[in-house]
């Protein structure tokens, strides 16, 4: 098994949900992030203040899949994730790790 952490765009997070479920996941687990990479942060304005957010929220999404749908699963998040045609910088990040499962704590004894 592997887990995949895919590090997203909040906006976009109903559409990879949506074409998740097409190919067959029905289980994954949300976190709210916030982060920054080569966007550096943007400036805002409040009340006729400017200020800087170095920060920008993105949403986390970790899947366990097995080998076999490994590649498929990769490809629907890229594909769902991305804005635009080619995809622009700050669409996200996809990270595999190896994952063993211990145990599953629904299943019965």
């Amino acid at each position: 098994m592997r887990m995949i952490l895919a590090t997203i765009q909040p906006t976009k997070l109903s559409t990879v949900r949506a074409a998740l479920e097409q190919i067959g996941v029905h289980s994954l687990t949300v976190c709210d992030a916030q982060g920054y990479a080569r966007q550096r942060g943007q400036t805002a304005r409040f009340r006729g203040n400017e200020y800087r957010v170095d920060l920008l929220r993105k949403v986390t999404i970790e899947i366990g899949v097995e080998q076999e749908k490994l590649e498929q699963v990769i490809e629907t998040i890229g594909l769902a994730a991305r804005t635009g045609r080619e995809g622009q910088i700050g669409d996200g990040k996809i990270f595999v790790l190896p994952m063993t499962l211990m145990a599953d704590i629904g299943a019965a004894p």
